[in-house]
């Protein structure tokens, strides 16, 4: 690799790596015939250049936003075919779509940027200044703001969806204390960010930008994944050290429950069920069945590097990217075969 700037993403995935380094050696396949609750029912073999990160998925126009280092791929989440491909980045993380602004959300770490493209189109209508290692973002309802955590310089930044590029900025930044990992909002004026050096969850009014609170996650350490059942008011947290899905309140962060989950956590997302991603090649399946108290209902078996996921909550399909990988040499993280990027499709083995 000819970058000698190590940014957030890579560091994240050689975390995750580095834990499970032994099993990496010998790649992982789904389980043939496995039963329960879902099964991996399709991989679209994308190929393409580029590492990964978030996947987003768009449930209106059936539609898959990958990040892939330099440009953003958009694919059909029916087919895997790729629909349009945005240029532009330098090394990328997420992205936030925003239908009633028509536009879309590209975050650049290594740039310090957002780039913004026409949803319908795919073509860039220019960049907005961020901050350093610019990562996770969403769109928060309530502040009606494209919300954009970034890790190294603590902050997480409010970007107006119809901003005009030519002259406007984003809003000023909402310090944090921490290094922010992900996010998720309620809807209500609240934002909660993981931050994965503090072993908290911070707090954000969104009507102030304010952060007014930290929660510890413990028994979980190093929290990446958050998802958020709005309805009852669960954060599900994702973490690494030790390997454990927490569940918090969203009311005072009271910690409800949690259970182990497998290596290499990088995401958790709630519809219906709550589910965590995990490179070792393991999806944990978890149901609510009471106030807080969460029970694995199966592990579902995929392939080694799966970390990160999107959901469709029209679907309830699952989406992981991932790639083929060379052997890793003692602490060495594997590099990806050349071409072999693909999505694993997680689908209800019944409706």
């Amino acid at each position: 690799m000819k970058k000698t700037k190590i940014t957030h993403a890579i560091l994240r995935f050689s975390l995750a790596v580095l834990s499970m380094s032994c099993a990496w050696a010998q790649p992982s396949k789904p389980t043939p015939g496995e039963t329960g609750p879902y099964h991996v029912s399709q991989t679209f073999h994308v190929g393409g250049e580029g590492a990964w990160d978030y996947l987003t998925v768009d449930p209106e126009d059936q539609l898959l936003f990958v990040p892939r280092s330099t440009h953003t791929m958009v694919l059909d989440a029916k087919t895997g075919k790729t629909v349009a491909d945005i240029p532009g980045q330098k090394r990328n993380h997420g992205v936030a779509i925003v239908p009633s602004a028509r536009r879309g959300f590209i975050t650049d770490g290594e740039d310090a940027s957002v780039t913004v493209f026409e949803l319908k189109t795919y073509a860039v209508l220019g960049k907005v200044k961020t901050a350093e290692d610019s990562d996770g973002v969403i769109y928060d309802s309530a502040s009606g703001k494209v919300l954009v955590v970034c890790g190294d310089a603590g902050v997480m930044i409010p970007i107006s969806p119809d901003l005009d590029l030519a002259t406007g900025k984003a809003d000023a930044a909402v310090e944090l204390g921490g290094k922010p990992e992900f996010l998720a909002a309620d809807g209500q004026g609240k934002a909660y960010i993981n931050l994965v050096d503090k072993d908290q969850v911070a707090v954000v009014d969104t009507s102030t930008m304010k952060c007014v609170n930290k929660w510890p996650t413990s028994p979980g350490g190093s929290p990446v994944g958050m998802s958020m059942d709005v309805a009852r008011r669960r954060l599900f947290i994702g973490c690494r050290k030790p390997q454990r899905l927490v569940v918090l309140s969203a009311d005072d962060g009271k910690v409800l429950g949690d259970l182990p989950i497998g290596a290499g956590v990088d995401a958790t997302k709630f519809d219906r069920d709550v589910f965590a991603s995990c490179g070792d090649g393991t999806l944990t399946v978890a149901r609510q069945t009471a106030p807080g108290a969460l029970q694995v209902v199966q592990t579902v078996h995929t392939p080694r590097g799966a970390r990160t996921m999107g959901s469709d909550p029209t679907t309830h399909m699952l989406y992981l990217p991932t790639a083929e990988f060379e052997p890793g040499e003692g602490q060495s993280r594997p590099r990806p075969r050349p071409g072999s990027f693909m999505i694993v499709v997680v689908s209800p083995s019944r409706n």
